[in-house]
């Protein structure tokens, strides 16, 4: 139904990798005063989906952590309910490089502060500059530095580090490994300037592919990390050594000794390999090394592991196995700082049969691995990996020994222990970070737990997305690297992504609007058909049989009544057939690469649009005749939708910023088209439930109107428009699919490059997208916790733990309280909310309403405030009962 994004690079696993590369914005504008509605926004949950290439847990404060990602921005662990909490969801449609974290640093000395160094592509693909964000309430809000370089966070190269790091004893001195041969960068202001370290002797000089034209995989990988001694150093003086990784297989470790006046090439150091992380242990005395062949994260054929002694300088070869049996680089390098003789470290790339763990607790003289083979091709694990929380990571595989599903994972580069907690471990993968709480059960003989810790994390690229207006199913997803998912809850993860077949990216779907039993779905795969249909509302699916020459999914449509569809795939031209695609009729009238969609009404009515022309077929798609409507955008930067209910009623949005661009609006079935003036730039449109008392469908766009990019609504046939979303939540580029949902007013599904799915709802409405509301006002006693984690000049942070202290079960809650100096709630979690003045309300997700008698639920929030004061709230009710304030 939709089209898919240029795709970067042909790997899976990892939604990075396949994200589509938005086109340049268009300069900015004055913004006049527009209407706005408040919305709650919400993920549809996936949890995960993407390659997490960093998590750094703060050494000052437990429980403080943060992960990044590619391209889907970055996070900070909640201990209280055990979720991630996005952070640069205020990035924008110019800036929307910057969801691409190629680094982040948590301030060692106070740990309010953190950084991140942000920007997507260093070649032509990201139009803007890389950036550090600096955040002084924990990446509640961010300040920004811009630099003369491109930043890569979807790079290849970008698992290895952290390129990014503050000096444990002088925390407002900041290195910064740049790529492209931009060398070493230094800020004494705590990231508010920066400048290169120009006596840095070796800005690298390793690229993947040399010849590659695009600039993506023959770009220099720079310098990939900064390692501080803190035991140089003493608290206000700059640490005085400081080591950095190079990417350069001759001379891959530098040292300064003179708080980096000058630096040397570590002498004696192992040649021919990438240093990927440098950990230092500064208990005993000891640099550790993780090498691989390939800078990563998806390639690396052979590794080695290393220990440096940083007193006499002795270079030891602790690798785990010799390097004959390696057939992957080393990466994921941690260590426990509760017992700094413990360290663990990952096979990265490892793909088959799986990836490896590796622990040694003797500074790295023997090691122990994750699991072992017993008699080939019979495996021996030392974990449980339990997925059920997230069951898609079975991929419905049902592989043959010594596979296993679920696995253990795929570049695996991110690998931490907590160094508050040698029980507590977290890794990221290319799809999700499994964690254990029982790490050490692995040291005494025991199996250690591994389970999805990922929620609330979510990152993948959305390339279509269609909500039917019956049958059990709310939304079908189109998704990179994972293909997509039947999302029957929106609160709750599906069971598995679409299979038979699997595609590795779902590049556009469609239903029969008057029989939305019947889907069919498109997709790219290396083997195999490139098209599926369903006749039970997407709940199971069947093959349909590719005509000669296609190699990959393009779009396709399906007949209003499910009759036909009409499919343009890429590398072949149109076709169209009956029933379900069991033999294919080349299309007439219109040329290949085509964008494809359906009347809503007509059965035998299609249309297409490529290159500024838009075509009609009224034959059940055998011919198209190009439409006389001129004025339409040239490119094919283009999404058009016809309205369900009404013939011929056909809305286009796109274009570019050098020519037209806007919302156009057909009443004839695209003979003929009028642009909207009030619309300045427009990339998606879609429709939903008509507001009340209106007749026609409600509008959705992803677009520029009033000098303002946003997610805007229309329930006058685009004649006035309202934003619904606000600068906290903009998601950087959104312009690949929109739609309502034709069941509830005011529902958007929004398409992210990274974030996923996103959904709004008008604040109060109270449905939450899990089917039920929650039920108000249980019975019994209640005791309430309110804690302020986190307050700056105009806002704050606060946990709300609510325990239910009487004698029987809720089904249900809803927690009302006043505030009493004007304070506004901004975003909540794990509760929706409204707000009414000083009154909130909060209540129940679908997920944690049922609370035992002697249990207890936490949310948490952040908030605005104009005053100096910030008093805690002096009661708080549970429907109509008073609840004990502890």
């Amino acid at each position: 139904m939709r089209r898919t994004r240029i795709l970067v690079a042909a790997f899976s696993l990892a939604a990075g990798l396949l994200a589509g590369t938005p086109p340049a914005p268009a300069a900015a504008t004055s913004a006049p005063p527009l209407a706005a509605d408040t919305y709650t926004w919400r993920n549809a949950r996936i949890d995960g989906g993407g390659f997490v290439p960093g998590i750094v847990f703060s050494r000052t404060e437990k429980n403080l952590a943060y992960a990044r990602t590619d391209i889907g921005g970055a996070y900070r662990w909640q201990q209280s309910t055990k979720t991630w909490t996005p952070l640069l969801d205020s990035v924008g449609w110019n800036e929307w490089g910057h969801t691409g974290v190629v680094s982040l640093a948590s301030d060692p000395v106070q740990p309010d502060k953190v950084y991140a160094a942000v920007g997507t592509y260093t070649n032509g693909w990201d139009p803007t500059g890389g950036a550090v964000l600096r955040s002084a309430d924990r990446g509640a809000s961010w300040q920004k530095t811009d630099l003369p370089f491109k930043l890569g966070g979807n790079m290849p190269g970008r698992g290895m580090g952290e390129r990014l790091a503050v000096d444990p004893n002088r925390n407002s001195v900041l290195y910064l490994g740049a790529p492209s041969g931009k060398g070493l960068w230094r800020s004494t202001d705590s990231g508010v300037t920066w400048s290169q370290v120009t006596n840095f002797p070796n800005p690298g000089n390793y690229r993947q592919d040399p010849n590659d034209t695009s600039g993506y995989a023959s770009d220099n990988q720079g310098i990939v990390w900064v390692t501080f001694d803190e035991s140089t150093g003493t608290s206000g003086s700059a640490t005085k050594t400081i080591y950095v990784g190079v990417a350069d297989k001759d001379a891959a470790v530098y040292r300064s000794t003179d708080a980096g006046a000058t630096w040397t090439r570590l002498a004696g150091q192992p040649t021919g390999y990438l240093a990927h992380k440098g950990v230092l242990d500064a208990a005993n005395g000891y640099l550790y090394l993780a090498y691989s062949d390939k800078g990563g994260p998806y390639d690396g054929g052979k590794g080695r592991l290393f220990r440096y002694a940083t007193a006499t300088g002795t270079w030891t070869d602790i690798s785990p196995v010799a390097e004959a049996d390696t057939s992957y680089g080393f990466s994921g390098l941690t260590v426990d700082r509760q017992h700094p003789s413990t360290l663990m470290a990952t096979a990265y790339s490892s793909w088959w049969p799986d990836t490896q763990l590796f622990r040694s607790t003797d500074s790295g003289a023997t090691w122990t691995k994750a699991w072992d083979y017993t008699s080939y091709p019979n495996r021996s694990d030392r974990y449980t990996l339990d997925v059920s929380s997230s069951p898609w990571l079975t991929f419905g595989a049902n592989p043959s020994p010594p596979e296993q599903t679920p696995k253990l994972g795929w570049m695996t580069e991110a690998l931490e222990i907590d160094p508050f907690d040698s029980a507590r471990m977290m890794f990221g993968t290319g799809a999700t970070i499994y964690g254990t709480e029982d790490l050490t059960k692995w040291d005494s003989g025991g199996r250690f737990s591994l389970r999805p810790m990922v929620r609330g994390l979510e990152e993948t690229a959305v390339n279509d997305l269609a909500a039917p207006p019956s049958g059990g199913a709310r939304l079908f997803s189109a998704l990179g690297d994972i293909g997509g998912f039947r999302h029957t809850d929106l609160t709750s993860v599906p069971s598995m992504m679409y299979t038979s077949p699997t595609f590795t990216s779902t590049t556009g779907l469609d239903f029969a609007e008057s029989g939305p039993d019947t889907v069919v779905r498109v997709g790219d795969l290396d083997s195999g058909p490139h098209i599926a249909f369903s006749t039970d509302n997407g709940a199971t699916w069947f093959a349909g049989q590719d005509p000669p020459g296609v190699s990959g999914g393009g779009t396709v449509a399906a007949a209003a009544d499910g009759s036909r569809f009409v499919w343009s795939p890429a590398g072949t031209g149109v076709r169209h057939t009956t029933g379900f695609g069991t033999s294919w009729a080349e299309s007439a009238g219109i040329p290949a690469g085509a964008i494809v969609e359906s009347d809503r009404v007509d059965a035998k009515t299609f249309y297409g649009f490529k290159s500024g022309r838009f075509y009609v077929s009224s034959d059940g798609g055998a011919t198209f005749t190009a439409s006389p409507a001129t004025g339409l955008p040239s490119g094919d930067s283009v999404r058009f939708k016809a309205l369900p209910g009404t013939k011929g009623d056909v809305w286009l949005a796109g274009g570019a910023a050098d020519g037209a661009y806007g919302l156009w609006h057909s009443t004839d079935g695209g003979a003929s088209f009028t642009k909207l003036p009030n619309v300045e730039q427009a990339d998606t449109i879609g429709f939903g439930k008509a507001a009340p008392g209106a007749s026609y469908q409600t509008l959705y766009t992803s677009a520029k109107i009033g000098g303002v990019r946003g997610i805007f609504r229309s329930t006058d046939q685009g004649a006035s428009w309202t934003r619904v979303n606000d600068d906290a939540h903009q998601w950087g580029w959104t312009g690949a699919a929109i739609t309502g949902d034709p069941r509830v007013y005011g529902r958007v599904y929004v398409s992210t490059n990274g974030r996923g799915v996103v959904y709004g709802d008008i604040s109060g409405t109270g449905d939450t997208g899990g089917g039920t509301d929650p039920t108000p006002g249980p019975t019994g006693a209640c005791t309430v916790g309110y804690k302020i984690t986190n307050q700056w000049a105009d806002g704050f942070q606060a946990d709300v733990t609510l325990a239910n202290t009487g004698s029987s079960t809720w089904n249900g809650w809803s927690l009302t309280w006043s505030f009493a100096d004007g304070q506004k709630v901004t975003q909540m979690w794990n509760a929706g909310y409204t707000q009414s003045g000083a009154a909130v309300t909060a209540r129940n997700a679908s997920w944690n309403g049922t609370v035992a008698a002697g249990s207890s639920v936490a949310f948490g929030l952040t908030g605005s405030r104009s005053g100096t004061e910030n008093t805690r709230p002096a009661s708080f009710k549970l429907g109509d009962r008073t609840c004990t304030v502890a």
